[in-house]
């Protein structure tokens, strides 16, 4: 007998060290609950500004010269984390083009479908509103069942989207392929950001970050120089047409390279931990599916809410200074073309360099200091931006620059946020709720630019810019206060590590030396075990 209570001892002191290891894989793959207590609501209160200059270079080994390079942190990515990265930064440059094909040619697919340009910014909004539907969608199919299959299924429906655009006669057909075009360009920004970020060393991770959301100005450039090339093909006035059929090709070259790419490693990670949870932990055995969502719902709601939020101040930030700029260099200023395709290429040059460098700047001052830097120092641009911009199109070099650089910041600390269990719906629902909720951005100038018409005798010619120029900066001072309210939890690891995650699930039992009769067994029935042998 008293072998078989030293037995049990060490069976207990490994059933301890066995639940140990499961509450760190929960709390690895979960938040915790909000602490929504008096007390609770005080701490966080008083500590928004602590936290925000609780600067990161100040704490590190490093001098800021050698943080702020990154170049070291780079050559610790080997040719697989290289791939992941540019599948999912090409996926998103290729989505933002086929997007901005229509901001581009606005004009042209008015005059084809014989309605007014505002109409046309309503394929904009369209587009803006459906793409939360499909960040729900998608984020949960990609969270259950993986990265690859998801990005190849969107990839190839971009491609019948932008055919089917191509061939449009009607305004309303116009409206319905935009309507599925934003379910998948919805759907594609979660999926292409984990895909890029979740597998990366943490020292790359803000770089990298800083040229994904960037990727949205490439796309943009894309979109211009080509919409420059195909003006004059097809008919006249309908050289869009072509532009649109063109832009289904590159969704077809991402379907074959991500064919032969294997799944995500850190999605695999986390399906091992679950699957360790699904075997072994009380609270997940009950449940036939995995019922991990509703952990989910309890512990993000609130930290859902503001993000939602945030989204929403961010996405009114580009929307509002970029969607109506070229309508306003048109109708406005008179720009030409070559001069109007020289000052987009520029422009969105500077906001792909805003995006590395004040992307990489987070790594020094941390997530929300330099988003509220870079959003003040973008608020200095405003006014020359839009006054006059047939010659001050430098200053909006610069607006770009902010502007986008602060959105480098956001892929990363949104994905440090969420949680890792629904990283890719939590991420990709809050990032496309807030643009539903831009989503009127570029209708909301428009009409409030038709009620300042300018006196040049030119139909359609209104001061666009005083409208972008004030809308702009309510919009940067209410992403500020946004950022300073907000949680930041920096450097968090995307990827999980534990002892399950290094061996097979089945092997895990050997490690922990738990017999196997007692595997099965819940802590009240070894407890019961060892009451009575007490009493023998």
């Amino acid at each position: 007998m008293a072998e078989k209570k030293e037995q049990y001892s060490q069976d207990v002191v490994s059933e301890s060290s066995y639940r140990d290891e499961d509450e760190r894989i929960k709390h690895d793959i979960f938040n915790e609950k909000p602490d929504l207590s008096k007390e609770g609501i005080w701490r966080y209160s008083t500590t928004r500004l602590s936290t925000l200059l609780d600067i990161p270079v100040n704490k590190s080994e490093q001098r800021w010269y050698e943080i702020i390079n990154p170049l070291p942190a780079l050559r610790k990515m080997n040719s697989m984390d290289y791939t992941f990265y540019f599948l999912g930064f090409l996926a998103w440059s290729v989505d933002a083009m086929d997007f901005f094909c229509v901001s581009v040619s606005a004009p042209d697919i008015a005059k084809s479908l014989n309605v007014s340009v505002t109409k046309i910014t309503w394929g904009i909004t369209l587009v803006l509103m459906f793409r939360s539907v499909g960040a729900a969608i998608f984020g949960v199919v990609s969270d259950y069942y993986g990265r690859k299959k998801p990005y190849m299924v969107i990839c190839f429906l971009f491609v019948v989207i932008e055919i089917s655009t191509g061939f449009v006669k009607t305004y309303g057909q116009f409206l319905g392929v935009r309507s599925i075009f934003g379910i998948l360009m919805g759907a594609m920004y979660p999926i292409a950001s984990v895909t890029s970020l979740e597998n990366q060393p943490d020292e790359a991770k803000a770089v990298l970050s800083g040229l994904f959301l960037p990727g949205y100005n490439l796309g943009y450039i894309f979109a211009m120089i080509f919409y420059r090339a195909f003006q004059n093909t097809y008919k006249e006035g309908e050289g869009w047409r072509s532009l649109f059929w063109f832009s289904a090709g590159p969704a077809v070259l991402l379907i074959i390279w991500r064919a032969f790419v294997p799944e995500s490693e850190a999605f695999l990670r986390l399906q091992k931990s679950k699957a360790f949870l699904k075997k072994h932990d009380q609270q997940f055995k009950k449940h036939k599916f995995d019922m991990s969502i509703l952990i989910t719902i309890r512990t993000e709601w609130l930290l859902f809410a503001y993000l939602v939020f945030l989204m929403g101040v961010f996405n009114f930030s580009t929307h509002g200074s970029q969607d109506l700029y070229v309508t306003m260099l048109t109708n406005q200023y008179g720009v030409d073309l070559n001069l109007k395709t020289v000052i987009i290429v520029v422009c969105n040059l500077g906001g792909i360099a805003g995006g590395i460098v004040i992307g990489q700047l987070s790594e020094l001052y941390g997530r929300r200091l330099t988003i509220i830097i870079s959003t003040i120092l973008a608020g200095a641009f405003l006014y020359p931006s839009f006054f006059n911009s047939k010659q001050n199109y430098p200053a909006y070099f610069f607006l770009n620059f902010f502007v986008m650089g602060n959105f480098g910041v956001v892929p990363i600390h949104l994905l440090e946020l969420v949680n890792a269990t629904h990283r890719t719906f939590l991420s990709g629902v809050c990032y496309q709720l807030g643009n539903l909720a831009s989503s009127a951005a570029s209708t909301i100038e428009a009409k409030l630019g038709e009620q300042f018409p300018l006196d040049n005798g030119k139909p359609g010619a209104y001061n666009y810019g005083k409208v972008m120029c004030i809308f702009s900066g309510a919009i940067f001072a209410s992403l500020v206060v946004a950022v300073l309210i907000g949680p930041e939890n920096f450097h968090r690891d995307l990827t999980i590590h534990s002892e399950v995650i290094e061996a097979p699930i089945e092997e895990y039992s050997e490690k922990t030396d738990i017999p196997s009769s007692e595997k099965s067994k819940p802590e009240v029935e070894l407890r019961e075990i060892a009451e009575v042998e007490n009493k023998v």
